[in-house]
């Protein structure tokens, strides 16, 4: 008796394991739906359907988090940067145009011309300056979330979740299983909020 029961429990196991998965793969063919069409065409049901075994399994969700949460922090902190970078031009611009103005109220009527053409050379390089600090800057965020997206990538492809590789293709990262989008697409099946929700939750996030 004993084994016939423990013969039913394995089925009624399998069986709720292949429900879930028809829903999680239900769910991830609605979510690709909302791809543009060459985009849909690389995903194939084999690889959503891989996907979804992966998701069985509640330790990817774990996985998944753990990066969405580096990747927060991330972007705070470069956004801070950035905005401490941005604050510091505001203030180089306000006293530079402070002492030009200072400058000019003191000097003769006469000199004034002179003086105003060294001013304006004095801001052209210091605008080309500030346009240098701000391009690099940007170099280096980018840079920096680039090498998120590989760790990302890397992570999840050694967890084995399918349609995860580390790739510097921007076509092949612009598809659901690229790791920011992907992974806020799996929080959207564990969570169940709608894609909408989940981006309102994140841009609040970024705020805080």
């Amino acid at each position: 008796m004993d084994r016939y029961a423990a013969a039913g429990d394995e089925a009624a196991d399998r069986a709720r394991q292949q429900e879930r998965h028809y829903q999680l793969l239900s769910a991830l063919q609605s979510l690709v739906k909302e791809l543009p069409s060459s985009f849909q065409q690389r995903l194939s049901y084999t690889t959503l359907s891989d996907l979804a075994l992966a998701l069985l399994d509640g330790t990817v969700f774990e996985i998944v988090q753990g990066l969405l949460e580096i990747q927060h922090l991330t972007e705070k902190s470069l956004y801070n940067q950035r905005l401490r970078l941005q604050n510091e031009h505001r203030v180089l611009r306000q006293t530079l145009r402070q002492k030009h103005l200072e400058a000019q109220q003191s000097c003769r009527p006469h000199n004034l011309p002179v003086l105003q053409a060294a001013q304006q050379r004095e801001l052209e390089a210091m605008e080309h300056r500030i346009r240098e600090e701000q391009q690099a800057m940007d170099r280096k965020i980018v840079l920096e979330l680039d090498r998120k997206v590989a760790d990302q990538q890397s992570t999840l492809e050694k967890a084995g979740v399918a349609g995860f590789y580390v790739t510097t293709n921007p076509q092949a990262g612009s598809l659901i299983l690229s790791p920011c989008r992907g992974e806020q697409w799996l929080m959207v099946l564990k969570t169940g909020c709608s894609q909408e929700q989940l981006e309102v939750k994140d841009f609040q996030q970024k705020l805080t």
